[in-house]
């Protein structure tokens, strides 16, 4: 078994443990809800049968399976979130909500349906949105009178509300925020997390007297979604500007973090933090009486992250055994393991187990320990492998007798011997450097797939060797178009990903790739999920 000694290994042969019942293979359910392509459900027992390098898709689908992650649900594009998933997003949650907090910012929440006049108010809005509206059309039996959508995102449900509220310059800032869940129903292709046809996410909405105020939050709103993707789930992330053919319908712009998947070659969109302008405030009529008396429209900003940085953190961390967990995001951050053996102090070990797990609670360590009887050591080492619990404890007889416990990580397998007298501090210091590394060897391969180009001829090749671009870009929206039409058929379409606001150095004459014109910035070029 993967994390075994020969003294474990010993005992598993004298103690000829009972033979594990094999786990029923439960029957996939019957998906409704339409979808051009049929949903891929893997349902397996312990162990992944497909490997992440050979057939990413079929890994990534396992793996959230059989890390207990998500259950599929009878509803293509739906999944169910299990606690193992939903805890992760209850401790990102418990970092953000405080920060924007400290912003002043005020959590609300807004119904779930919005009228179909609402939403014909901001056409420029909703056209981008359209095709994944989902309705409401009947009562019972009964047709309705007048369909009722169901939120693709809250803009045109909040902000007649906010005309009604604000009315003058001591009404602003108004700053809301809310969690809750969203439909996005017409799309192909669904997959746990990262597209999914209803999902969870924060959005906040806010207005300002000034352009200004609107851009500082725009950024601070952004430092934070980074924190959350390289502080919590240690995968590096490029802040940006999106173009404007990727930018928020009927928004001014769009910043946003972006991550990459090294062994698809494919980008993927973390979180984004939007400027308004005043387009919204025009349709919905937000004006106020500034201090001088006369009547002014506010400055808007929305922003949000979903569940989809679930997904992104398995994607990058996860391998060949299961999830892989950074101990900042996991619900259990330490499993301890007893591994009796043969006449050996059997109640000695597990009381040697509680009590550890017990120091570790008092000392804020999120710790478990697993004393099924009906199962060996080695299943629960590769069960909890596969759910990615960054650090392992094992007590065996030895351990009890030298007073020590042995720690196994979860990213490096590797094994270190501690003294109980030195528990808490060692353990602290292993979930600090597990953090750490999970992040450094994240960014070393994103790192080695970005590769900077000046011709067509070396952007189609690093397509085809699944790069992340950096490309000097003339910015023009027609070339934007024209890059993703020409490389439909060669590559796969590419896009902007973001222009980075960490600008390297543009020498003047520097053309554009795909152009030959004047080029204006660099950007990040690339596929993207």
């Amino acid at each position: 078994m993967a994390g075994t000694d020969d003294n474990i290994t010993q005992q598993q042969s004298a103690a000829k443990p009972q033979k594990q019942p094999k786990q029923p293979k439960q029957p996939k359910p019957q998906q409704s809800g339409g979808g051009k392509k049929k949903e891929v459900k893997k349902e397996t027992g312990l162990g992944l049968t497909n490997k992440k390098a050979e057939n990413f898709g079929e890994w990534y689908s396992e793996v959230v399976v059989n890390g207990e992650m998500i259950e599929y649900y009878d509803i293509s594009g739906c999944y169910i979130l299990r606690p193992w998933s939903m805890a992760i997003w209850e401790i990102m949650q418990a970092f953000f909500d405080p920060e924007i907090k400290k912003m002043k910012i005020k959590n609300c929440y807004f119904p779930l349906f919005v009228s179909n006049t609402v939403l014909e108010k901001e056409k420029d809005h909703i056209e981008g949105f359209a095709p994944e509206v989902a309705w409401v059309t009947k009562s019972g039996e009964s047709d309705l009178e007048i369909p009722i959508a169901i939120r693709p995102t809250s803009e045109t449900v909040m902000y007649p509300y906010y005309s009604k509220w604000i009315r003058g310059h001591r009404d602003l800032p108004l700053k809301l925020n809310q969690w809750c869940n969203v439909v996005r129903w017409e799309f192909s292709n669904p997959t746990p997390f990262i597209r999914s046809r209803e999902f969870l996410w924060q959005e906040g909405h806010t207005a300002f007297a000034t352009k200004e105020e609107a851009d500082t939050e725009v950024l601070e709103i952004l430092e934070l979604y980074r924190r959350i993707y390289e502080e919590y789930l240690a995968v590096p992330v490029v802040k940006g500007k999106k173009s404007e053919l990727e930018k928020f319908a009927g928004g001014l712009y769009t910043t946003s973090v972006e991550a990459f998947i090294p062994n698809t070659g494919r980008g993927i969109q973390g979180a984004t933090s939007h400027c308004l302008g005043q387009n919204f405030a025009k349709m919905f009529e937000i004006n106020y009486e500034n201090e001088k008396g006369e009547k002014a429209m506010v400055w808007q900003n929305s922003w949000a992250y979903s569940t989809r940085t679930i997904g992104v953190m398995v994607m990058v961390h996860g391998d060949d055994k299961g999830l892989v967990l950074p101990p900042k995001v996991a619900s259990v951050q330490v499993i301890v393991i007893p591994v009796p053996y043969k006449d050996a102090d059997t109640q000695g070990i597990f009381d040697a187990c509680t009590a550890t797990v017990n120091m570790l609670l008092e000392a804020g360590i999120r710790a478990e320990s697993d004393a099924r009887d009906n199962y060996s050591p080695g299943w629960k080492y590769s069960q909890w492998e596969m759910k990615g619990v960054p650090l392992r404890i094992e007590i065996g007889p030895k351990d009890l007798a030298n007073k020590q416990v042995r720690a196994v990580r979860r990213d490096s397998g590797a094994k270190i011997d501690i003294g109980n007298d030195d528990l808490v501090v060692e353990i602290k210091k292993l979930l600090d450097n597990i953090q750490q590394n999970l992040f450094d060897v994240a960014k070393h391969k994103r790192d080695a797939c970005i590769q900077i180009i000046h011709t067509w001829d070396e952007f189609v090749a690093a397509l085809n060797e699944k790069k992340m671009i950096l490309a000097p870009w003339c910015d023009e929206e027609e070339v934007e178009k024209d890059v993703k039409a020409r490389t439909k058929g060669e590559t796969g379409a590419a896009k902007t990903l973001c222009s980075p606001f960490d600008q390297p150095e543009l020498p003047e004459g520097t053309v554009c790739f795909a152009s030959g014109k004047p080029a204006k910035k660099w950007s990040y070029w690339g596929k993207s999920y």
